[in-house]
């Protein structure tokens, strides 16, 4: 392809895809392509799908209507987790020409051999089983922030969870390349990395290298917190059970990493936790939420929770929320469990109605709003440090400050990714912070 084959993505889904799209759209550029923004008109639209849910699946027939409307000559790539578990699928949607499984799709040019629309998408997808190798990737200009990909794939069989077959085994980056990644991030002036996987807490499983010197996740975040012009790093989703109290302490201790962590509940029923395979009890999960505001003051605790798993009683939703409810919790993520195929859970009994795992969900989703204000609250008139994006929405700008509080002001440029101390004042009417500037 010629240097005027315009390029554009999308990307559906987690940190991870983003990073693993970033990475792919800087591929392009460097054969030449020439990348432009998904609303506007491109030769090749790249979609990074998800299949998380029955709704990343719609939404993924959505954009795709949205890039033939752009341009109906253009050519459609799907890649991503969609694209390896039901590629077939895929292939029968119109409008989408090549469809690329997990190891094909961080190569993607390869398979670019003209523009010509395809009546039925070509596809090349290899058994996910096949897959051992470890591809690196990190965001570089897309927002503030960059993720850094450091393990990919899963080992644990949640019964509900489809990321194993479309992501495979867990394997990590080497320790030496995720710093020089790191060290590339920061030649590019970013000031806040996020650590991101499928099971970062799982890292140094399956890491090239002498398997008798494998490096833990506790050594990468020791390594990453010297590396020279990164001001913050954040630790993204990490499974309670492989939150250690050693990397806690060094959270709480660094001056880099910031005291911030997602940890995934799931559910606050023992029963079900077994019934997910879950490898922790909820009092595993209480301790370590203890512990972390032991060591951390003013720390933000993140919580992912799933609404409406087989089983669910009323009682066990009861004790859920109530469990939530008195947890020092700042958020929650709530997910609507959808049936996933292949996956142990679809084959339950006891399945929760929909219209009740639509109204279990709202209450969560509302007392995550309640949690949220309280732990606002809890930070005014706290001297904290900002770092801005670059977004300009009708004239306002935002940023967060360390502990994933969320702040607002008028639209200055020369603020845009710089660390600013603020003191918070109050809690505006849309719920975002306002603050008073420090001398």
């Amino acid at each position: 392809m010629n240097t005027k084959t315009n390029v554009a993505f999308y990307t559906l889904g987690c940190k991870l895809n983003f990073s693993e799209t970033s990475t792919i759209a800087r591929d392009f550029q460097t054969k030449g392509y020439n990348r432009v923004d998904f609303d506007g008109k491109a030769d090749i639209y790249v979609i990074n799908t998800c299949t998380v849910t029955n709704n990343a699946d719609k939404r993924f027939k959505t954009i795709v209507k949205t890039a033939y409307k752009n341009n109906p000559k253009a050519f459609i790539i799907a890649i991503g987790c969609y694209a390896q578990i039901k590629p077939q699928e895929i292939a029968q949607i119109d409008n989408v020409d090549l469809v690329l499984g997990a190891h094909e799709k961080f190569k993607i040019t390869d398979y670019i051999h003209s523009l010509q629309k395809n009546e039925i998408a070509e596809v090349h997808s290899c058994e996910i089983n096949e897959i051992t190798d470890f591809q690196g990737a990190f965001s570089l200009g897309d927002r503030t922030r960059a993720f850094l990909k450091i393990q990919d794939g899963c080992d644990y069989k949640c019964t509900y969870c489809t990321i194993p077959l479309a992501r495979g085994i867990s394997r990590s980056d080497t320790l030496d390349h995720v710093l020089k990644n790191a060290n590339e991030i920061a030649q590019n002036g970013i000031k806040e990395i996020v650590l991101t996987g499928v099971n970062i807490g799982d890292y140094g499983t399956g890491e090239r290298g002498d398997k008798n010197h494998q490096h833990t996740f506790y050594d990468l975040v020791v390594a990453l917190d010297k590396v020279e012009g990164i001001d913050r790093f954040r630790i993204s989703s990490i499974e309670p059970n492989l939150l250690k109290n050693k990397t806690i302490n060094f959270v709480a201790s660094s001056t880099k990493f910031v005291p911030h962590f997602h940890i995934p509940l799931q559910s606050g029923s023992d029963l079900l936790l077994k019934k997910m395979k879950r490898r922790y009890k909820r009092e595993l999960y209480t301790d370590s939420v203890l512990y972390i505001h032991k060591q951390i003051p003013d720390v933000c605790i993140g919580v992912d929770v799933i609404i409406g798993f087989p089983g669910e009683t009323d009682a066990l939703f009861l004790e859920t929320y109530h469990y939530l409810n008195e947890l020092d919790i700042a958020y929650l993520h709530v997910f609507t469990y959808s049936e996933r195929p292949n996956t142990e859970a679809a084959k339950m009994k006891a399945v929760v109605p929909k219209a009740v795992r639509h109204k279990r969900s709202k209450m969560l989703r509302a007392l995550s709003i309640k949690k949220r204000r309280a732990f606002y609250e809890s930070q005014i008139g706290k001297v904290k440090t900002v770092l801005f994006e670059g977004e300009n929405k009708n004239g306002l700008m935002y940023g967060f400050t360390e502990n994933y509080v969320k702040v607002k002001t008028q639209f200055q440029k020369d603020l845009v990714n710089t660390l600013q101390r603020v003191v918070l004042t109050k809690i505006d009417e849309d719920g975002v912070v306002l603050f008073d500037w420090i001398a």
